[in-house]
């Protein structure tokens, strides 16, 4: 089912290519250099795993599963003790989340993305939380 406001508009009968060239070359630059960036970086992992907690944070809420970064960072730390009893469900989903992208850029280093890929990932994800009982 498309979405309404895409509905005839996508793909797009013709772009503004007058628009579009002139933010090619900046566009090309920025990327270049965040290259350099994470080339210069001995663990580039580092600079981006904020990203990855605060982005499994946000969907994860979107679901209605409620944690901070703290919380999460807490539990990947070992201070599971220190996290509200209420929220450490929450908190391990959040957490296996991010696991589970974790996972999944591992194995997409030598796969296609693939059943298999996305098998393992959602494994990871459902470690040791509600419904990870289920198949």
């Amino acid at each position: 089912m498309p979405v309404e406001y895409h509905r005839g508009a996508f793909p797009p009968t013709a772009l503004d290519w007058n628009a579009l060239i002139p933010l090619i070359g900046p566009t090309s630059a920025a990327v270049a250099r965040y290259d350099g960036v994470l080339a210069a970086i001995p663990n580039p992992t580092l600079l981006l795993s904020p990203l990855t907690s605060q982005e499994a944070v946000l969907s994860s809420s979107i679901e209605g599963t409620h944690a901070t970064m703290g919380e999460v960072l807490s539990l990947e730390a070992g201070a599971e003790e220190l996290l509200p009893e209420t929220r450490r469900g929450d908190i391990a989903e959040v957490f296996n989340y991010r696991r589970a992208m974790n996972e999944a850029q591992r194995l997409l280093r030598d796969l296609p993305l693939s059943q298999r890929v996305v098998c393992a990932a959602h494994r990871v994800l459902m470690e040791g939380v509600r419904g990870g009982n289920k198949a």
